[in-house]
This record gives structure tokens, C-alpha cells and sequence, in this order.
């Protein structure tokens, strides 16, 4: 796997893992626990669509000279799962543990169908088109390895 490919689908599974650990909870009624990983769950989320959006749509589109393409996209479905995130947030915090499901379902599937975009789309295109810049995105995306590593 390519290095833009691999670390950001890597991110993409650990946010995964701690939505089906929160989500478990919550059908447990466990809302300590819920709103914990609810908490690690948005961290996490809302740090990776910094990391693209700061970090590697800009230089991507800097590299290419697409601005209106796919980063666009993503851009754009960020604003309805940080919404979609919201409102989960919002029904943790309620203890609504129908609403809380609902809403769950609704981002998961949604943020599923936006990886699989990322992952067969954009980090291919991006990880040819930025393998001479690799290191501009070190000091932009928090945690991305330096080359050659």
C-alpha cells in the first residue's frame, strides 16, 4: 500500500472500531461508557477530516490543479457527518438510546460510503500525484511519517 493510502485508511479503521465499541455500549445501556467513546469517537473524526482538509486536500490540489473535484466532495460530506456527529453527541448526552442508535446507523453507513470514495478514489490519485511532496505533509498532518521511513 502507498504511504497517503495506508495511513489514512489506518485511521479510517480505528474510528471504525471505536463506533462499534461506543454503539455496543449504548445498546447496553452503558452511558458512562457511551459517552466516553462517543468523546474518543469525535476526537478522532473530527481530527482526520482536519488532517485532509488542512493537510492533504489543499496540497493535493496544489499538485494536480483540481479544486473542484473530489476534494470538493469530501469537503462537502465532512459538513454532514460533523452534523450527523453533532447530533449523536446530542442523544448521548440525553441518554436517548433510540435516537442515539438511529442517528449512529445513519452516520455509519454514510461515513462508510465516504471511505470507500476516499479509499478507492482519492488516496489512489493522491498517493501518484503527491509522491515527490510526502514530507509537506508531515508538518501539516499530525502523525503522518516522514519518507523512507
Amino acid at each position: 500500500m502507498e504511504p497517503i493510502s495506508e495511513f489514512f485508511s489506518a485511521q479510517h479503521r480505528a474510528c471504525d472500531r471505536v463506533f462499534e465499541q461506543m454503539e455496543s455500549a449504548v445498546s447496553r445501556d452503558d452511558w458512562q461508557q457511551a459517552e466516553t467513546l462517543f468523546n474518543e469517537l469525535s476526537e478522532d473524526t473530527l481530527q482526520h477530516f482536519s488532517s485532509e482538509e488542512q493537510g492533504l486536500f489543499p496540497l493535493f490540489e496544489e499538485k494536480t490543479g483540481m479544486r473542484a473535484g473530489p476534494t470538493q466532495v469530501m469537503r462537502s460530506e465532512h459538513v454532514e457527518l460533523r452534523d450527523l456527529l453533532q447530533r449523536m453527541g446530542d442523544a448521548v448526552g440525553v441518554k436517548d438510546r433510540d435516537q442515539t442508535l438511529g442517528l449512529a446507523e445513519t452516520f455509519f453507513l454514510f461515513l462508510q460510503q465516504h471511505n470507500v470514495k476516499e479509499e478507492q478514489m482519492l488516496y489512489p490519485m493522491a498517493d501518484q500525484a503527491l509522491q515527490g511532496a510526502l514530507q509537506d505533509l508531515v508538518g501539516k498532518v499530525p502523525g503522518f511519517p516522514p519518507p523512507g521511513r
